[in-house]
């Protein structure tokens, strides 16, 4: 099968994947896939009592992008158009095994499983960190007024889950790099140096990845 290219960027709330996968798709000239937040109909209370309406948030969530990129799996990728996403789906159980009650995630774990078998994967991903401090400015920033009632513990927690993840996703995914990036030390916004910095970085990717096919 032919490689086309799929580069999908993320890390916790607030640490700048959308403008960074905009300034991909942009310079490569790739599709933009971005992930539907705010439209998320539960996302408010969930940030005012996450313990009861998580599994609403996260089921919302799970079908969506389960959509999204079944859609760019048909329109995109099979027509040999390459993509570059601000997510992939891998992270709704990151969210959701912090956030649901056990009994809870059983079940959710059996659906999104059912889903995400079959969905296209990332042949490159960006990993964006930062501390929690650069996380909670970002998101004041920004100015979502869903995001006010944000937790910073739920913050500091989902920063540490997704180190886990990228630690045990490198380990059991050797075929797909994963350029790791702080946002405490670039600032790709900002500085033209430091995005040229992840450019050089997803160029030499794709080459590994399509030498490995």
């Amino acid at each position: 099968m032919e490689h086309v290219p799929f580069i999908a960027v993320e890390g916790p709330i607030g640490v700048g994947k959308t403008s960074l996968a905009e300034k991909l798709a942009n310079d490569y000239q790739y599709f933009l896939l971005k992930e539907i937040v705010e439209e998320n109909p539960f996302l408010g209370k969930f940030y005012e009592d996450i313990s009861e309406w998580s599994f609403q948030t996260e089921m919302f969530f799970l079908c969506n992008r389960f959509k999204q990129l079944e859609d760019i799996q048909k329109l995109q990728l099979n027509q040999k158009k390459p993509v570059v996403s601000d997510y992939h789906i891998f992270k709704n159980r990151i969210f959701a095994k912090q956030t649901l009650r056990d009994s809870h995630f059983k079940k959710y774990d059996q659906i999104y499983h059912l889903l995400a078998a079959d969905l296209p994967k990332p042949n490159v991903i960006i990993y964006l960190h930062a501390s929690l401090d650069t996380l909670l400015k970002r998101i004041a920033k920004r100015g979502r007024s869903i995001e006010k009632q944000i937790d910073p513990q739920y913050l500091e927690q989902l920063s540490k889950d997704y180190e886990m993840f990228i630690h045990t996703f490198k380990e059991t995914h050797p075929d797909i790099p994963v350029i790791t990036i702080s946002g405490d030390e670039l600032d790709f916004v900002e500085r033209t140096n430091d995005y040229q910095a992840i450019i050089e970085q997803v160029n030499h990717a794709m080459k590994v990845t399509t030498a490995l096919k």
